[in-house]
């Protein structure tokens, strides 16, 4: 399939919705080109005539001369009010279909799956959305105002020129497509450049992000030079490739410029070899000239506007890639309705190991109860977190399963399943939003008073409240805005306000201190009565109240027990709260 065909079928349901529209705009402008380019020029030779024949006196041909005049009159109001109507129609189509594929564009890309935003900049994806959407409203606008007009224009000269010359008609079509071929050959080459430029431009935005977005570590290291000396250095590749698709634009129009003297010259010629011999009249000159001047300024844009056309389709390529791609984590073509509540959750001989990695975990077995407290700890690598997105479906089970009171996640929609699981993370993820709609982002219905009552129960009301615009403050891109513990406070509250019949806390307090983690571990007692709640923790004093403890070495379950039995048994629970109890990190 070709890379047009390929565009072609993402942006042709968007027009579709308003083919009535798109169908009346072709038509409009095809009619105003017809008035306007052709009747208009097409009179005009006639009054030519009239005025250049020596038959009769002036009073003789005055009232057909006046009839030609109101002719050309209404045309020309007939011209101006087709392009007011079609102009306020094609803005309102464009508008529409603009704002249908912004909106495709960012459900295709919010469809794929949590590995898939691991390896790509965002800040890349962001210049690629905004280019495929930026080249949609080029490209339509090329398509009405320069092919469109072009074609409409060019069969409309031969019709008439074939009735007045059929000598000068063949040699201008000979020209024209002579034209046609030399530019489109030259475009499609530039267009393998556009390709490059393209994708470094992509590159480019990918580093600003990168860079943006870990400005602290910029500074930290002292790395701002380096930073310069390496941003340049694909910016440099960046130039290099726009001076090769640029020169070679510059080229083409060379080109178009040789053939414009050299078509014009010909016609030229020939016209005044015609009349000498009487075989076409003086208003058939000025016809055909100015025909030949409609038709080279449009063969001229026609060649500028392909050269752009191409690279807009050059633009659109990278995105077309990604709405191409096919999740690696896919919702079931019939899912079943959701009946997980009490939130009884087994792992039943799971086994997982990620692309480019070995395998996390092995023939894996767990049985949480429902409303059951487990805290799982284990070494670095053991697969605590592998765990949790297992649950969630952020990756899927290589072998085995996993059920929620008897229904495997993988036959509920990814949405469905999410819905039952209140999450907080390591690291808290925060909008840059008011402080307000970041706790209610589980529960968008909440009121005001619920948004607070949950502030209160993470600890979170005091600081809110000594914010310049209190549950009204932004937070700042990712929270930056917020200290670490604040954000892990607002995050935490945010699960409060959720109330799923699961909650999974992975090192949910890691970011606060002690006397602050004092208060939350109260509001998670509370929190987690009638809730099935998986603890993933590295400091062992904040589950040493689970009901069971899970011990992971090596993606397998080493130990199991409360905090008093694993002590007793004197294994791998006993090392890491020995090392973390006599001061040493884990």
């Amino acid at each position: 399939m070709s890379l047009f065909s390929r565009i072609f079928k993402y942006i042709w349901p968007q027009i579709r919705q308003y083919k009535w529209a798109f169908f009346s705009i072709v038509f409009l402008f095809s009619a105003r080109e017809i008035v306007g380019a052709i009747l208009r020029t097409f009179y005009f030779k006639k009054i030519i005539d009239l005025l250049s024949s020596s038959v009769g006196a002036h009073s003789l041909i005055s009232n057909e001369l006046f009839k030609l005049v109101f002719i050309l009159i209404f045309l020309n109001v007939l011209v101006v009010t087709i392009s007011r109507f079609a102009k306020f129609l094609y803005y309102d189509f464009l508008i529409k279909s603009i704002e249908g594929l912004r909106n495709f564009t960012f459900q295709k890309i919010e469809q794929n799956s949590q590995t898939f935003f691991a390896n790509i900049f965002a800040g890349s994806l962001v210049t690629k959305s905004r280019r495929f959407v930026g080249a949609f409203e080029v490209m339509f606008d090329i398509f009405i105002y320069n092919f469109l007009s072009f074609f409409v224009i060019l069969v409309g000269v031969f019709v008439v020129l074939f009735q007045q010359s059929m000598t000068l008609s063949l040699i201008l079509l000979v020209l024209i497509v002579l034209h046609i071929t030399a530019v489109s050959f030259f475009v499609r080459k530039k267009m393998q450049y556009d390709l490059l430029e393209a994708e470094q431009d992509s590159k480019i935005s990918g580093r600003l992000a990168d860079v943006f977005s870990n400005i602290l570590a910029v500074k930290f290291f002292s790395a701002r030079n380096r930073e310069i000396i390496s941003f340049g250095k694909y910016t440099e590749e960046g130039a290099r490739r726009s001076k090769k698709a640029w020169f070679l634009g510059g080229k083409i129009d060379i080109i178009q410029g040789a053939f414009y003297v050299l078509a014009q010259s010909i016609i030229l010629y020939v016209m005044v070899s015609l009349w000498v011999k009487d075989e076409i009249s003086t208003g058939t000159i000025v016809l055909v000239q100015i025909y030949m001047s409609i038709i080279m300024e449009r063969l001229w844009d026609f060649g500028n506007a392909l050269t752009k056309f191409m690279k807009s389709v050059s633009d659109m390529k990278e995105m077309i890639d990604i709405f191409e791609i096919v999740p690696d984590i896919l919702d079931p073509e019939n899912g079943e309705a959701l009946k997980m509540k009490s939130g009884h959750i087994v792992f039943k001989n799971v086994s997982f190991k990620y692309a480019l990695g070995g395998e996390v975990l092995s023939n894996f077995n767990l049985d949480i109860r429902s409303g059951e407290r487990v805290g799982i700890v284990g070494h670095s690598g053991a697969g605590k977190s592998t765990i949790t997105k297992l649950l969630l479906r952020f990756n899927d089970v290589t072998n085995g399963s996993i059920t929620i009171d008897g229904q495997d996640v993988r036959n509920v929609a990814q949405d469905a399943l999410r819905s039952v699981v209140s999450y907080v993370p390591q690291e808290p993820i925060l909008f840059h939003r008011p402080i307000r709609e970041n706790i209610a982002y589980g529960n968008p219905n909440a009121t005001l008073e619920e948004i607070i009552e949950s502030a209160k129960k993470a600890h979170a009301h005091e600081f809110i409240l000594n914010l310049s615009k209190g549950y009204d403050t932004l937070v700042g891109e990712r929270g930056v805005k917020l200290s670490g513990g604040e954000r892990q406070r607002v995050a935490i509250a945010r699960a409060m306000l959720k109330d799923s019949p699961i909650l999974v806390l992975d090192e949910a307090t890691s970011s606060l201190d002690s006397i602050s983690e004092s208060y939350i571990q109260d509001a998670f007692n509370e929190l987690m009565k009638n809730k099935t709640t998986i603890v993933i923790a590295h400091r062992l004093s904040t589950i040493q109240k689970m009901d069971r403890i899970i011990v992971l070495d090596k993606g397998e379950v080493a130990e199991e027990g409360t905090h008093k039995e694993l002590l007793e048994k004197k294994g791998i629970y006993t090392d890491l709260w020995n090392h973390q109890t006599g001061g040493f990190l884990d």
